[in-house]
């Protein structure tokens, strides 16, 4: 297993690409787990989600660059947040890979494989408005940016009761493979704007975004 991409946002947001290439016990011997940890990794499923679990762990370990326990726990809406580091984190997994995002500030990341099947749920995340400005040649690639910004800032602002479809708009953009799109979350008497960079790795797309701590 090793870091197949690393990118540098600024002075203090990264997020890298790992490739799960291990078995189960190979990465859970890179750990360590409290009980409460090892207890819940006990019920997790063998197969894909158990090496999810794993990898994104192994991967916030060697983005952080320390061999001590990481106490990282997740908040009342789902959001992982480390305890005793300085740092916001976001993590996400598809099929062979898991993704991490470290900040300063909060950010979310999301990492999807590419696949016909997004056509058929456009609909449950997508405006009409959306809709119509998405390229026939490139739809399916389109559909995932969409997806993959709208969870991005999803994680980002890290509360529940927020719809993709209702809370979440996007403007049009270029898809070139690689860039930016303008999204802005607005429920009740919230309204945030953020620019979302997107890109295409291999045939998974990546969504990431930077926060700010007093947006909410």
């Amino acid at each position: 297993m090793a870091i197949a991409y690393r990118q540098q946002v600024d002075d203090d947001t990264e997020f890298a690409i790992w490739k799960i290439e291990e078995e189960a016990e190979d990465l859970y011997s890179q750990l360590q787990l409290n009980d409460e940890e090892k207890a819940y990794y006990e019920q997790l499923k063998i197969g894909k989600r158990n090496l999810h679990w794993l990898g994104t762990r192994v991967l916030l370990r060697k983005m952080l660059r320390t061999d001590e326990y990481i106490d990282c726990k997740v908040d009342a809406h789902g959001k992982p947040y480390l305890v005793h580091l300085p740092y916001h984190i976001s993590l996400s997994h598809s099929f062979d890979y898991a993704a991490v995002m470290i900040s300063k500030e909060p950010v979310g990341i999301d990492i999807e494989q590419v696949k016909q099947k997004v056509e058929r749920i456009a609909h449950k995340f997508m405006r009409k408005e959306e809709l119509d400005f998405i390229s026939p040649d490139r739809r399916i690639e389109e559909l995932y940016v969409c997806w993959c910004v709208k969870e991005a800032v999803y994680k980002c602002f890290g509360q529940k009761e927020v719809s993709f479809l209702h809370n979440i708009f996007l403007e049009p953009f270029n898809f070139e493979g690689h860039g930016v799109v303008n999204a802005r979350l607005k429920k009740d008497n919230i309204d945030i704007e953020y620019e979302v960079g997107y890109m295409q790795y291999h045939d998974y797309m990546v969504g990431y975004v930077k926060g700010k701590e007093d947006e909410k």
